[in-house]
């Protein structure tokens, strides 16, 4: 299955097709949701103890007030973010990428291999203290596809390379580390002795 834990159902793959890499968006896409989150709660408690204080029936309409709002903020801030990311899914296959998005209304697009042309990531200084970073991949389309938040963007990067291109003997070895390039023997033999 690749690096990933996450599965990817077989009964979405072609014969023969391999899951190399699988990844949801980074958790760094639901700072700000978590953030609105505890904002929420707190302003809500707040408003709730000053509430309290009120004479009836106000106390009471004032309660219901701050759950109703506090729930659509909740809802809006925090759980459509959270399902947004849980439901995003970025797969490398041996034969193509693979990113599907969003629960009632679903999104989807396929990237054979042998049309990409290009692959290539971006990552700024906040992106490479959490770890993740841009993958702009250039295609037969008109134009490149930006894909934002990809954790591990280096990996993916060589994941996509190696599948494109075919070659063992890349930068970048799966299991954490660099690959050596064939010795000078194993050279003359795959490319004839000079």
């Amino acid at each position: 299955m690749g690096v990933d834990e996450v599965a990817y159902p077989d009964s979405l793959l072609s014969e023969g097709e391999q899951v190399v890499a699988h990844k949801h968006p980074h958790a760094k896409m639901l700072v700000f949701p978590v953030l609105a989150l505890v904002l929420t709660v707190a302003a809500a408690v707040a408003v709730a103890v000053w509430a309290r204080d009120l004479d009836p029936p106000w106390d009471m309409v004032a309660l219901v007030a701050v759950a109703a709002i506090g729930g659509i903020l909740v809802i809006w801030l925090f759980l459509v973010p959270f399902v947004r990311w849980r439901t995003t899914h970025f797969v490398v296959t041996t034969d193509r990428v693979i990113v599907r998005e969003g629960v009632i209304k679903r999104t989807g697009i396929d990237i054979p291999m042998q049309r990409i042309h290009s692959v290539r990531f971006e990552h700024g200084l906040v992106d490479r203290i959490f770890g993740c970073g841009t993958l702009v991949i250039e295609s037969a389309s008109d134009e490149p596809l930006t894909f934002d938040d990809i954790p591990q963007v280096e990996r993916m990067h060589t994941y996509i390379y190696r599948q494109v291109n075919d070659n063992p003997y890349d930068d970048f070895d799966a299991r954490g580390g660099t690959r050596p390039y064939p010795v000078a023997d194993e050279r003359q033999e795959r490319y004839g002795r000079a």
